[in-house]
């Protein structure tokens, strides 16, 4: 994993600020990154922050300011040393001073990552009369996303915090069948994308769920999400600086479904890393995510290269010579008997009443 070339515990300097406040990932002018903790990173809380104007038409970094000490009558000195100015803020105030300097945004813009767009396994060859996949097959196949935790592109909020289980396991013929796919809560994601966009067309929170839970409803087979759930994660998310593949592996994370690879550097500004990534590998079930990370160490195949790079993750399924080859008795299938365990004779009969509404609305009754 490659990361920008920092002094640890450096004062690292540059500039940008948000048009409008910091609302979301939109044009900047001036901004101060400082790595404070000597992570090698200005991606924390605390560490970044928009430069204050000064009344000689300046810019001044808040992180570690401090009032300036009368020298003389009228001449000011800083307490952190003779080559640090002091300057009197813009809207009136004492002069202050900063170690950290602020360098125009403008012209050393943030560099971002492109956001991982992984469909999933494509079909690629042809299916039999009884739907059998007749190409290369992959057994529990995974999808690569990412989600962003507090930083500046997210407003410091946390886009991977686990919200509950939302996605329902999908049972039944996605694990029976061969050729799993990410392909559940499609219709969720297509609810985001619609409450995403409405969100940022200038409609309200309350709005753009209502355009989420509408295409949501229209496009999801209610058995396989939490719609209320759903909603509600919508609305939180929407009011933070997280974006459609934040809320989507959210979603998938708090449902139990993915696995973390590891973080690395997703927007850098003057090779300053200001905001980080979590890669996952993500499946449509919860047992397909615990087989894949016990299967793995079993085969040779995947010896080197495990999940591959936070930033790339390798979500590939399994071979059908992969998945013969697994030993199951070494596996611990506890996480998921617990659950099902765990789940009352309501719950279930709650899932009996979601599955046959489902149904009557699909024949239209």
């Amino acid at each position: 994993m490659k990361r920008p070339s920092l002094l640890r515990g450096a004062l690292l300097g540059v500039s940008l600020a948000f048009a409008g406040g910091i609302t979301g990932p939109v044009h900047a002018q001036q901004l101060c990154a400082v790595d404070l903790n000597g992570n090698g990173d200005a991606a924390d809380p605390g560490e970044t922050a928009s430069c204050l104007g000064t009344a000689s038409g300046g810019w001044q970094c808040p992180i570690q300011q401090v009032a300036c000490t009368v020298a003389a009558p009228g001449v000011y000195a800083c307490p952190l040393g003779d080559q640090y100015a002091c300057e009197a803020p813009a809207s009136g105030g004492a002069p202050t001073c900063s170690p950290n300097a602020c360098i125009d945004g403008g012209a050393n813009p943030i560099e971002d990552e492109p956001v991982v767009d992984d469909p999933g396994v494509p079909a690629d060859g042809e299916i039999d009369a009884d739907g059998n996949c007749t190409a290369n097959i992959e057994i529990f196949s995974g999808r690569a996303v990412r989600c962003r935790p507090p930083g500046l592109k997210t407003t410091f909020s946390n886009c991977c915090k686990d919200k509950g289980k939302i996605v329902k396991d999908g049972m039944g013929s996605s694990i029976s069948s061969i050729g799993t796919k990410i392909a559940i809560a499609k219709g969720v994601f297509t609810g985001m994308k619609a409450a995403y966009t409405a969100f940022k067309a200038g409609a309200t929170a309350s709005q753009a769920a209502t355009s989420g839970a509408n295409a949501i409803i229209a496009g999801i087979d209610p058995t396989s999400i939490a719609i209320s759930l759903a909603v509600n994660f919508m609305i939180e998310v929407l009011l933070q600086g997280c974006d459609q593949q934040d809320m989507e592996t959210g979603m998938l994370r708090g449902s139990g479904m993915c696995h973390e690879v590891g973080s690395y550097c997703s927007s850098k500004i003057l090779g300053i890393c200001v905001q980080k990534a979590k890669g996952h590998c993500c499946f449509n079930t919860k047992l397909g995510r615990i087989i894949q990370e016990q299967g793995r160490p079993q085969l040779k195949s995947f010896n080197g290269i495990g999940w591959g790079t936070p930033k790339n993750p390798m979500c590939r399924g399994f071979t059908p010579e992969e998945f013969q080859a697994l030993d199951f008795s070494k596996m611990d299938l506890s996480e998921y008997y617990s659950e099902i365990q765990a789940r009352t004779a309501g719950e279930i009969q709650v899932d009996m009443k979601d599955k046959i509404d489902a149904y009557m609305q699909t024949v239209g009754h």
